[in-house]
């Protein structure tokens, strides 16, 4: 689990904390529920009148992959891919349809099991490019819709201001009670704003970088498999797919679970040098 969104969540609710703490206010001021009942809910409604229940449903659904920001180090592919390339140049291309049974990945296992019944490269390409696609437009419609309660959220907020301000201008005659409507009055204004650059528009970019990754761990499957399907040799097969990834994702990947097979040239130059 990647805790970068948990953490930075947790230092920017505690920033604002500690500027009401230190401004001398009392957090509970902030707490109103009449204001925040308006912007959570009405963001929510109006996310929803702008997208179709399934948009919806799908953005849902994405949100616990999004906080959890688990995936795939790209040198454990890489190294799942060069064994397939052993398994098919020492058993053959037959041999891929039991390892596809071992497969937890569906989009490596469908791959895996068409290569085994003898589908042609280039429908498989076209194929797994679709998937790809599929994969792309599904992630995209889920952060579009936490992005667009980013851009809901504030507008919300003001409208909320706009309708306490009107209270309280039906109490001039009060001018002790001004202050504190006035002040509950933005309340609103800030939950707005505070929701959609503290929750909604952090979600959104978490949702489409994870997507980005995955993607890009889905593309280097894909050009494995296909060079398992051509004949590729194991080794070279290894030094193509680490060309694809950069440098600092290769060291990360080594770093996490240790240096998986040999070293790439570039590595070797820099170690004799």
């Amino acid at each position: 689990m990647d805790p970068s969104t948990l953490i930075g969540l947790a230092l920017a609710f505690g920033a604002l904390f500690g500027m009401v703490t230190l401004e001398g206010a009392h957090i509970q001021s902030l707490l109103l529920p009449p204001p925040m009942i308006l912007v959570f809910g009405g963001t929510l409604a109006v996310g929803l009148a702008g997208s179709t229940f399934k948009d919806v449903m799908q953005a849902a659904k994405a949100l616990p992959r999004a906080i959890k920001g688990k995936t795939t180090p790209p040198t454990e592919s890489i190294d799942q891919v060069v064994k397939l390339a052993e398994t098919a140049r020492s058993e053959g291309l037959l041999a891929l349809e039991q390892e596809a049974a071992k497969v937890s990945d569906p989009f490596l296992r469908g791959a895996l099991q068409n290569i085994a019944d003898g589908t042609d490269g280039d429908e498989l390409r076209m194929m797994l490019e679709d998937e790809v696609g599929t994969k792309i437009k599904t992630d995209h419609g889920a952060a579009k819709f936490f992005n667009s309660l980013g851009g809901y959220a504030p507008t919300v907020g003001i409208i909320g201001t706009v309708v306490s301000l009107t209270h309280v201008l039906e109490n001039l005659s009060s001018p002790d009670k001004l202050g504190p409507m006035i002040a509950s009055a933005f309340v609103a204004t800030l939950w707005g704003l505070l929701s959609a650059n503290f929750i909604w528009l952090p979600i959104g970019s978490r949702m489409a970088r994870i997507s980005e990754l995955e993607v890009e761990r889905m593309v280097l499957l894909m050009e494995g498999v296909l060079a398992v399907q051509a004949g590729s040799q194991p080794l070279l097969l290894r030094e193509r797919l680490r060309a694809m990834v950069p440098d600092h994702d290769l060291k990360t990947g080594s770093a996490l679970k240790g240096a998986s097979g040999p070293k790439s040239p570039k590595s070797k130059e820099k170690e004799a040098a």
